[in-house]
């Protein structure tokens, strides 16, 4: 297989695609293109036996990594079962990093403090970025995160980003004739409108 080239401001952003998550969704997309990043997702990434492979060419075209591990709880959709997609995406990237000859920062975020010592204790000695289950927790662990970026965004200006893009968020999956945001036109579209009020609150 052909190495995979890399984009230097990807960032694979591996979370749960939940309506619970939604608000937390936007967040992350919002946030990342204040840092001038642009954030990529499995939406679109057909099953079947090479979903795996195009899973990890995607983790390895990207030179961040954002794994958000809030998900721990069971799944209440019968049969009740953890999910496990978070921390396996997350080993892939971390495996990737470790053969990698450049840098390829990935970082873990949670909801709880002191959960992933718990849930994940292999990864003790990682710091994860606690945001609390918050829109606002989210931008300022991102400014945490990407604090050696030369890209220094205000929060208040990433929340306003956030807004303006959460009004939009039915509308683009109503012009996709799409039941969620969790899809990979409606992604796509809301990328569009992250870097534009992003790039206006900058100029």
């Amino acid at each position: 297989m052909p190495e995979t080239a890399v984009d230097e401001n990807a960032v694979f952003l591996n979370i749960p695609y939940d309506q619970g998550f939604r608000r937390l969704y936007v967040a992350y997309i919002a946030g990342l293109y204040h840092f001038g990043l642009k954030p990529r997702v499995t939406l679109g990434i057909p099953g079947g036996e090479r979903r795996m492979d195009r899973i990890l060419q995607l983790i390895e075209s990207c030179r961040y990594s954002i794994h958000d591990l809030s998900r721990v709880q069971l799944d209440r959709t019968p049969p009740l079962t953890p999910r496990f997609n978070m921390p396996f995406e997350l080993g892939l990237a971390i495996a990737t990093a470790k053969r990698s000859p450049d840098a390829r920062p990935w970082f873990v975020f949670e909801t709880v403090k002191r959960r992933v010592s718990k849930s994940l204790s292999d990864l003790d000695g990682t710091d994860p970025y606690i945001h609390q289950g918050t829109v606002e927790g989210v931008m300022r662990e991102l400014c945490n995160a990407f604090v050696r970026r030369s890209f220094r965004p205000k929060v208040p200006d990433m929340m306003r980003s956030y807004r303006r893009i959460s009004t939009q968020t039915n509308a683009l999956a109503e012009n996709a004739a799409s039941e969620s945001i969790f899809a990979a036109r409606v992604f796509e579209d809301l990328c569009v409108a992250a870097k534009y009020a992003a790039d206006e609150l900058a100029a």
